[in-house]
């Protein structure tokens, strides 16, 4: 996938589960979509499956707990296209040994947070200086109901007795993050905003959930979209917005 007049899209951890099919949409719909895995064997096969169906999808080896494998990352993008027009901040891990604040493991919490924000964090960060040469770049950061304060202090939230200290409180630190470099950004056409995909079926959720990763794809594929009078700083879902 050379350089082309084409929107040029990354998406962290997409070679399988949601960010799979999150780069399946974005390249049916004209998207010249980046792959990043820390798995190579896994993320060049994705690639070729999605080759075949006749998608502009290549590969870029991405480790968010390696920040060597980043920068290398941010310089083949560079390199091969001059910019990048969106950032799909997928990649997340769970940890079994996570769990409520009086038997979480602190090392599973270390490990959770090192991915899902400190790791996020650093990708963002290597990204935006080829996102600041995109005409309107979108920011989509894969966030979870799990992250939101109001629905973990609502006693009547189907979401109030899911405790998962490093994993809600890794989502909650990520939509800080959204905040934050949307406020950053403020005054420019590039926007950042917090999608929640919905309870999917994946490996992250041991293959339980109400939804289809195509199904968990469409809302973040949707933002990563959005056209000039994009907003930004939002934390949404299917249904609409959610408090933070």
């Amino acid at each position: 996938m050379g350089s082309t007049s084409k929107r040029i899209g990354l998406v962290t951890g997409a070679n399988k589960g949601i960010g799979l099919e999150i780069a399946r949409q974005l390249a049916q719909a004209g998207v010249g979509v980046i792959i990043g895995a820390r798995n190579a064997e896994r993320g060049r096969a994705a690639v070729a499956d999605l080759n075949s169906q006749g998608l502009a999808v290549a590969f870029v080896h991405l480790d968010l707990v390696d920040e060597a494998s980043i920068a290398a990352a941010a310089a083949t993008i560079s390199d091969e296209h001059g910019r990048l027009d969106i950032l799909v901040n997928n990649a997340g891990i769970v940890d079994r040994t996570d769990g409520v604040p009086s038997r979480a493991s602190v090392q599973a919490v270390r490990r959770v947070f090192a991915t899902n924000f400190f790791g996020t964090l650093a990708v963002t960060q290597a990204m935006l200086p080829l996102l600041r040469k995109s005409t309107a770049a979108r920011i989509v950061n894969l966030s979870s109901s799990l992250g939101s304060l109001a629905l973990n202090g609502d006693p009547s939230s189907p979401y109030y007795s899911a405790q998962l200290m490093g994993y809600n409180a890794s989502k909650a630190a990520l939509n800080m993050l959204t905040v934050q470099l949307s406020e950053e950004l403020r005054g420019t056409p590039h926007v950042v905003n917090s999608v929640s995909p919905g309870y999917a079926k994946t490996d992250l959720t041991g293959g339980n959930g109400f939804l289809t990763p195509d199904q968990a794809a469409k809302t973040p594929v949707r933002f990563a979209l959005l056209a000039d009078d994009a907003v930004s700083g939002r934390f949404v879902e299917t249904e609409g917005e959610i408090g933070w």
